[in-house]
């Protein structure tokens, strides 16, 4: 950018001060980073930790679950941003709690009340990060030229997706290393899928003597390598082993038995009654949908490895074991043995972990199991103190690094119009000029990718019989997570770029296009269910660069209708209808295609692509927005 080093004081395109502009590649990347790892840490992180912890499904699932509710209400306090401070201010604040926050977190989990208390910092996370990325939107509409948001809007989500993918991967990682080093040495198990092996039986699984090895207390298995057959069996043969397992384990004190949740039996809702079954009633009979092909009741198969210790344990001293996948085929899992605890009355004897194939795998492969039985809390405490510091750096670094520009003003005159200024700030908002049309796009652009997107997966895993493609769940996760995501970000960044060029009025016809179109391969996919794993890989990538392509376009109407006085208020609202917009089409998305089948539900998306197009011609951009200007 040749203007880079130009004052700006007298140039109306770069809203900034008369200091050096600031390069736009020194902030934004790290500004949307810090903004990304926060929330993985809320999201997913806590998840983990919590199930390394030992605390029980239930309990993770519901209460990290209302941790999602600050994002989901950040429109209610976004006038705040905007009536006090600054957004530079704003973000400098924000990260310096959450990296303080983190830094709590490092030193709550070993206490005795860990779970309570860590809980009450993530929540202290969650609204910093919510409030965080109000300031972070707005300083960015702020801090660039109109055509620079659009060149960069493939930038930010990049860097926000790379901290997903760090926290998701590299962060989980090195606590599981920290884990290995700081206990009992760590035991491989190799664990092979062959054409042809032994199958057990549950009259195999028997007591028997485990040879002791001297020395320092160590976790060993029998059998330290293993074959499972690749064939499947009788689901009856399978869960018998598996009951077999799991009652030697309970009954030799290695975890408590749960207490089964009682089934209740609810009568029909009004909704139920009134409007979702006589209606997918008719649905079922204008479109009826192919009868499924008998389902084989068999499953994948099994094999036993047996953990125990080489030593005994003193009587006031437990020895916890996380025994789970490390690497290889994750088509290869485990079903029995996640967690369990010797001690002075059960060291003697072995627990049985129970290894399953997926029965849709097919070919042979390979896994390796991990036996770890760290110090975890302290493992995780060193996590989330490396996390602390690397926010604080990354809180400084943008002390000094973020621009300063001239719109940066907090909108409030004085401290007796703060109520007016918030309420009008929301006022504002609805009296747009084009305010119903905008709503139109925000709610309906994404209508038929908010519905493909909750049965793409379970497409991609269910059985040919019922109409998916009967993927292993390890062929999912590289399709997607791999394979998806890489044209997901390429199709991001040439949006940004080619908008940059020639306006958002310009490209949003193509966009709009590039977003639905390719939904078409899912049509493909579920008429001719191709066998060939590069060609389902080739239609998902097809459809995540279409997708990031036209999301593109998505993000930058928003910025460009939120524009004005409130501008960060205004995004926040946007986020919020987005989310809407995605939320709404989900909740009936399953309903529909078990009604229909796959088939004609991915018909059905192509028909709800229609809106998206309506709305797209309806709303009116500014030709200029997004365009590079010659300065």
């Amino acid at each position: 950018m040749s203007n880079s080093e130009k004052p700006v004081a007298t140039d109306v395109s770069h809203p900034q001060t008369n200091e050096k502009r600031r390069n736009p590649w020194a902030w934004i990347p790290t500004l949307y980073f810090a903004q990304g790892i926060p929330f993985v840490v809320v999201m997913s992180i806590s998840v983990i930790l919590f199930k390394r912890l030992g605390i029980s499904n239930t309990d993770i699932t519901l209460y990290t679950s209302w941790l999602y509710l600050p994002w989901v209400l950040k429109p209610l306090w976004s006038p705040i941003v905007d009536i006090f401070k600054t957004k530079r201010h704003w973000i400098i604040v924000m990260q310096l709690i959450v990296g303080a926050g983190l830094g709590a977190i490092a030193l709550t989990i070993p206490t005795h009340d860990f779970f309570k208390w860590t809980l009450a910092v993530l929540w202290l996370l969650a609204f910093s990060s919510a409030t965080h990325d109000i300031a972070a939107d707005g300083f960015y509409m702020l801090g660039l030229p109109k055509h620079e948001q659009a060149l960069f809007v493939g930038v930010r989500s990049t860097f926000f997706r790379l901290a997903m993918i760090t926290g998701q991967g590299l962060l989980i990682i090195l606590a599981g290393s920290l884990e290995s080093k700081t206990g009992l040495p760590a035991l491989t198990v190799q664990v092979q899928a062959v054409s042809d092996s032994a199958a057990i039986t549950a009259s195999d699984l028997e007591s028997f003597e485990l040879p002791r090895s001297g020395g320092e207390q160590g976790i060993l298995a029998k059998p330290e390598a293993m074959s499972i057959g690749l064939a499947a069996r009788d689901k009856a043969e399978i869960e018998a082993i598996i009951a077999k397992a799991k009652s030697w384990n309970k009954q030799h004190g290695f975890y408590a038995e749960e207490k089964a949740a009682e089934k209740k039996v609810e009568e029909k809702s009004w909704w139920t009654a009134t409007v979702s079954e006589p209606l997918g009633k008719q649905i079922a009979k204008a479109f009826p949908r192919e009868a499924a092909r008998p389902k084989d009741d068999r499953m994948g198969n099994v094999n036993v490895v047996y953990l125990y210790l080489s030593q005994e344990v003193p009587a006031d001293k437990n020895v916890i074991v996380n025994f789970g996948f490390s690497k290889g085929d994750k088509s290869i899992k485990l079903i029995e043995g996640e967690r369990f605890t010797f001690n002075a009355q059960n060291w003697n004897q072995p627990f049985m972990a129970v290894i399953q194939l997926d029965p849709k795998l097919k070919n042979p492969t390979s896994a390796t199991f991990l036996a770890t039985s760290g110090n975890i809390p302290l493992a995780w405490s060193i996590l989330f103190f490396v996390l602390a510091a690397f926010f604080l750096l990354i809180c400084l670094y943008h002390k000094f690094i973020l621009p300063r520009p001239v719109s940066d003003i907090p909108t409030a005159g004085s401290a007796s119009s703060t109520v007016a200024a918030f309420f009008q700030t929301f006022g504002s908002f609805f009296t747009k000029p084009g305010i119903l049309s905008a709503l139109a796009f925000i709610l309906l652009y994404r209508f038929a990718e908010a519905q493909l997107v909750k049965l793409a997966a379970p497409f991609m895993l269910d059985a040919r019989e019922v109409g998916g493609l009967a993927l292993s769940t390890g062929q999912v996760g590289f399709v997607y997570g791999t394979v998806g995501v890489v044209a997901l970000l390429i199709g991001g960044l040439l949006g940004g770029f080619l908008v940059s060029r020639n306006g958002l009025k310009f490209w949003l016809p193509f966009m709009v296009f590039g977003i639905n179109l390719p939904n078409l391969v899912y049509v493909y996919m579920a008429m001719v269910q191709p066998d060939e794993f590069t060609v389902i890989a080739s239609c998902v990538a097809l459809e995540s660069f279409g997708y990031g392509f036209g999301f593109a376009a998505f993000m930058l109407y928003m910025i460009h209708f939120a524009e004005g006085e409130h501008k960060t208020a205004h995004y926040a609202i946007c986020t919020g209808f987005m989310a809407l917009g995605m939320m709404l089409p989900g909740f009936f998305s399953g309903w529909l295609q078990e009604i229909i089948g796959y088939k004609q539900f991915f018909v059905w998306i192509m028909l709800a692509t229609i809106p998206s197009f309506i709305v797209a011609f309806l709303v009116k951009v500014d030709p200029a927005f997004g365009k590079k200007t010659n300065s």
